[in-house]
């Protein structure tokens, strides 16, 4: 990782005035210090969610058999709606307390949530509601998001912040990369694993996952109280007392400056939004789109889905090197816009073509029946006692039986390329926003871009539960390029107002 640290390793050496400190050797340590602390906390908060998404599928299956694709759009989306409520609450109790507390405080109910998650199998009806409940608790935990981001824009120099952004989220990428990794590490345990009487706990491959989340959120908490220290510096690099206190001349100085250009933050917000929902529902498809196209059974959609995602993990911090190089030489804009295009051809290429089909459930059967889905609906129950695990599209999704199959290629081609296109778009995204917002607290204002993506992340699985199912992957990926194709036109349009605020008003 020392790749990641060339910019916030040079201390700050020049000020705006002859002879002015902009801070000791000691403040640029501990100050950068607390900065890894908000990397590895946004570390944890990925891996919360990654390290179970190829798993949530066959572990809902498993607990409650009532369970259906549209109720699994559901879950994967509690988790989002649960962030979008918290992150403003979280970025408005940061701008007014020590952001230890807000920290402290979410980081537990993450921990509580990820043990709450290991249990649903306990009671005795209604399982799938209380993993609803669990991940919608995982991701209120999460709104801790904004705290972070929040705290490392106020923290950061401009000229760091565009290094420390593309840190940030390449330590989210890591929890993405580890996340999957480790899920399809823990498939060797088993469905059945090892079971605790005395605890009433069931330790197998979809419940190690998330109490080895709840592990490492122990570990984050006490990091947050042993090394995390409160530090501010202004846009100059020059340090302010309290990161939540602003001293008179200061004040002033933002005071008599202009309000920020609200339309650059509106629409920074729509951008993240369409950003986050685009790679939403490519992360909640993933599985039940395997699972149908290839025939692959519960356990090889979680290990080879893993190996995937981890792969895409990888393939974004990559990415998100290249973007801190490129960024030096270019416009963020133009790599916002550029991570856009490389999106909608990602989606493009998933559309289905060719007069191949999927293999569909209980083939053995195929030839004594005809291409009928409300013929093959009524006949399934009859199988339903089969002791073989049923592989292929379900007969239940009519379009099964006239959709072409999407072949592994274009797959593997659309997530190479959306490895590109989402981790570029996601640190422009971030680093543009903060810059626009400028020397003005900004938990509230992150609050609401974390918020505007978990609306994204809640929305996106319900979407893609519903038209995937009902109208196929034809629909689903028509619908995301036009999508985005009108964001690219979007971004078109505002292009020229996306700049700093410091540039804006000439103060830098």
């Amino acid at each position: 990782m020392a790749s990641l640290n060339d910019d916030e390793c040079t201390p700050l050496l020049s000020a705006s005035h002859p002879g002015d400190i902009v801070e000791t050797i000691t403040q640029n340590k501990s100050r950068w210090w607390s900065i890894r602390v908000m990397y590895l906390t946004m570390f944890l908060s990925s891996v919360g969610f990654s390290i179970v998404v190829t798993s949530i599928w066959p572990y809902l299956q498993q607990v409650d058999v009532s369970a259906d694709t549209s109720f699994l759009g559901w879950v994967i989306a509690s988790y989002s709606l649960g962030q979008m409520l918290a992150s403003p609450l979280f970025g408005l109790w940061s701008n007014h307390r020590p952001r230890r507390e807000p920290l402290a405080v979410s980081i537990s109910i993450l921990v509580a949530a990820s043990v709450l998650y290991a249990y649903v199998h306990v009671p005795a009806s209604h399982n799938k509601y209380y993993m609803l409940i669990s991940r919608a608790l995982v991701g209120f935990g999460s709104g801790n998001v904004a705290v972070v981001r929040s705290y490392v824009a106020g923290a950061t120099s401009l000229s760091e912040r565009t290094g420390a952004m593309a840190n940030i989220s390449a330590f989210q990428a890591l929890g993405f990369i580890l996340g999957p990794a480790f899920q399809a590490c823990f498939t060797l345990i088993g469905e059945k694993g090892v079971t605790f009487q005395a605890i009433d706990l069931q330790l197998n491959m979809y419940t190690a996952p998330s109490l080895m989340g709840a592990l490492l959120g122990i570990v984050n908490i006490i990091l947050v109280f042993a090394i995390f220290r409160e530090h501010r510096v202004d846009e100059l690099g020059r340090q302010i007392s309290n990161i939540n206190y602003e001293n008179e001349e200061h004040a002033a100085e933002i005071n008599s400056e202009e309000s920020v250009d609200q339309v650059a933050v509106v629409s920074s917000n729509i951008l993240f939004f369409v950003i986050l929902f685009c790679f939403a529902i490519f992360e909640t498809i993933a599985t039940p789109l395997t699972m149908d196209m290839y025939a692959w059974t519960r356990s090889q959609a979680v290990l080879y889905n893993g190996i995937i995602l981890a792969a895409i993990g990888f393939e974004s911090m990559v990415v998100f090197i290249g973007v801190k190089i490129l960024s030096k030489i270019t416009e963020e804009r133009i790599l916002l816009l550029g991570g856009l295009v490389i999106i909608w051809v990602g989606f493009f290429i998933l559309l289905p073509w060719g007069n191949q089909f999927p293999k569909i459930q209980w083939t053995d059967i195929q030839n004594n029946t005809i291409y009928n889905s409300s013929y093959w609906l009524s006949n399934t129950a009859d199988y339903s006692n089969h002791t073989v695990e049923p592989t292929g599209c379900p007969p239940v999704q009519s379009w099964c039986f006239y959709t072409p199959v999407i072949h592994l290629a274009q797959y593997l081609t659309s997530d190479i390329l959306i490895g590109i296109g989402y981790p570029t778009c996601n640190v422009m995204s971030y680093t543009l926003y903060s810059k626009i917002i400028g020397p003005k607290p900004q938990g509230v204002y992150m609050g609401w871009l974390t918020a505007a993506g978990s609306i994204a992340r809640t929305l996106g699985p319900i979407f893609v539960s519903q038209i995937y199912t009902h109208l196929g992957p034809r629909w689903t990926f028509g619908i995301l390029c036009g999508i985005v194709a009108v964001s690219i036109l979007h971004l078109s349009v505002i292009y020229k107002r996306l700049i700093a605020f410091s540039v804006r008003y000439g103060r830098v």
